[in-house]
């Protein structure tokens, strides 16, 4: 990784979040080539969506930051693929997420696939998020995030770019813990918690005969060593890498000897 890399943010909260601008500050301490493309607004649970057969276009907000009217993963790709294609990203910071990543979430995040697209097109993809207490309604810690994010960039860089030579088929998810910055216990690497159901369920609106689609409370029960519990019940930062291959090498292996076609004969 060069001293200097060219930073790519995005976001799934929209061009004007609190997350994105402390996320600006944060890469600010790591690079002075920092660009911005994010969703004009709020892109929230989109997922990895991407806005095909419709026109998109971006307007130029400030020096290196635009906002585009399509999702996480649409600015992203327009950013490597148009605004920085005689150099691309070499890091791809998506966040700070309102709010924790965590689990079975991850696969409708937004913000992951920000992140994700980022590992995609090349770069190193990195998502963030501040956790909140959803039930109690408190104040969002952004101190916490603000206290360690540069640290903790600076170390996940080290250890995976520097020290051992980057796997491209890995990009990495971190969650800073809804507590003061003084409460936070350390830095967690764990897997995201696979629960037996989804955490999204049916929610009633106070508007007769409409609903939402909502996660009620918090998934349970947590177990000791993955992402819900780290960071809920310990106050870790937890970075849980996860890889573009989705595919279980072990079932393949076991399937290839278990299932065979019969031939005609």
């Amino acid at each position: 990784m060069k001293k200097n890399p060219r930073i790519l943010i995005s976001n799934d909260d929209g061009i004007d979040a609190p997350g994105l601008m402390h996320l600006r500050d944060i890469a600010s301490h790591l690079s002075d080539d920092v660009w911005v493309v994010a969703p004009v607004d709020n892109q929230s649970g989109v997922g990895h969506c991407l806005t095909l057969g419709s026109e998109l276009e971006y307007t130029k907000k400030s020096e290196k930051v635009f906002a585009l009217n399509g999702t996480p993963a649409d600015c992203v790709i327009i950013a490597c693929t148009d605004l920085l294609k005689d150099q691309r990203p070499d890091i791809v910071l998506a966040g700070v997420n309102h709010g924790q990543n965590l689990g079975d979430i991850i696969n409708c995040s937004g913000t992951l696939a920000a992140a994700r697209e980022g590992a995609l097109q090349g770069a190193l993809g990195i998502a963030l998020s501040q956790g909140i207490n959803y039930e109690k309604g408190t104040d969002v810690f952004w101190h916490t995030t603000n206290g360690y994010a540069v640290e903790v960039l600076q170390k996940l860089i080290e250890q995976t770019v520097i020290s051992e030579g980057r796997n491209p088929d890995i990009y990495y998810n971190v969650n800073f813990p809804v507590c003061p910055r003084n409460e936070v216990s350390g830095i967690e690497v764990v897997p995201h918690q696979r629960f037996y159901r989804s955490a999204f369920q049916h929610y009633p609106s106070r508007n007769d005969g409409k609903f939402f689609v909502a996660i009620p409370k918090t998934p349970s029960p947590m177990h000791k060593g993955y992402d819900f519990h780290s960071l809920h019940l310990e106050n870790a930062i937890t970075i849980t890498p996860l890889s573009l291959c989705q595919s279980d090498l072990v079932e393949v292996e076991r399937l290839n000897r278990k299932i065979s076609l019969t031939k005609p004969e």
